[in-house]
């Protein structure tokens, strides 16, 4: 009963995390249209920055969670509005254009960072890293306890956001109409980078804590890539508050797969469970997707 409980405590903790940045992946769907294969890119640079921060400046692996929201942000704002000119371009098939376009972005992070820096896999240090808690017969790894903490933080900031300012409104209108939205006034273009500059800057800092918890090299962007897409798909593609749930039992499944019968059947699972999911209800487990 003690392993259910751990495990089950990890899977949610872990979820928490995942759910951080495939909000933002919801986002940016939302607004853009494009599924962004790059979000596993963005996840991993975040992580070798707060690497290299922390080895080259000796600070707290978490000082590097606002860098690398203002410097990845900054680099989404730049190529959101080529994506957005892709997706809105009047060539064949602009969306698979689009869809190449993020792969081939996707490719390009990952080999420029293999040429940077090898396959050496790195760790984010922080000062709660090793640290835990002990709760009765569970133990409670603080620097995920930390993590689960911030993506709550993250999801709750984005829903006051999206709901409670003009801005959050012209984000969902253009999500729900983006004809109708340009014909109220708003900025299309404009919004659409600032929204991939958020989801890019919100899904690095995510990669801060990925790389705190376990570890950054290249080769893990694409698992990070297939975990977003399955959330996106699983709950209900553009549903941000979805992703949560689905990002929850994304945890919960991996922990318990790995657990009890070996990680190297955790993606045989996911994508079980994804695909049970469909059958069932092909617009996500809330049934709010497109």
């Amino acid at each position: 009963m003690d392993l259910f409980l751990q495990t089950l405590l990890n899977g949610l903790l872990i979820g928490g995390v995942i759910a951080t940045f495939t909000i933002g992946f919801q986002l940016a769907f939302g607004v853009l249209h494009v599924i962004d294969f790059a979000v596993g890119g963005w996840v991993v640079l975040g992580g070798y920055l707060g690497y290299y921060m922390a080895a080259g400046l000796g600070v707290d692996g978490f000082l590097a969670i606002p860098v690398a929201f203002v410097l990845f942000g900054a680099i989404g704002y730049l190529i959101g509005p080529i994506l957005y000119n892709v997706r809105n371009s009047r060539t064949a098939r602009p969306e698979l254009m689009a869809l190449a376009l993020t792969f081939g972005l996707f490719t390009l992070l990952r080999g420029g960072m293999l040429t940077a820096w090898g396959f050496n896999t790195h760790s984010v240090p922080t000062a709660l890293s090793g640290e835990s808690l002990a709760v009765g017969p569970l133990t409670v790894p603080l620097i995920r306890v930390a993590a689960a903490v911030f993506a709550v933080a993250i999801a709750s900031g984005l829903f006051i956001f999206l709901y409670r300012t003009r801005y959050g409104l012209a984000i969902r209108a253009t999500a729900e109409n983006r004809q109708n939205a340009a014909l109220m006034g708003v900025d299309i273009r404009r919004l659409s980078a600032n929204v991939y500059g958020l989801y890019a800057g919100i899904t690095a800092m995510a990669g801060v804590l990925m790389g705190a918890i376990f570890s950054v090299n290249p080769e893990v962007g694409l698992r990070y890539t297939l975990f977003a897409f399955f959330v996106a798909v699983l709950a209900g593609l553009g549903s941000v508050g979805g992703a949560l749930v689905a990002a929850l039992l994304l945890g919960v499944i991996e922990a318990f797969v790995a657990t009890y019968v070996g990680s190297s059947y955790s993606l045989l699972a996911i994508f079980a469970t994804l695909f049970l999911v469909l059958l069932v209800s092909p617009r996500g487990i809330l049934r709010h997707g497109l």
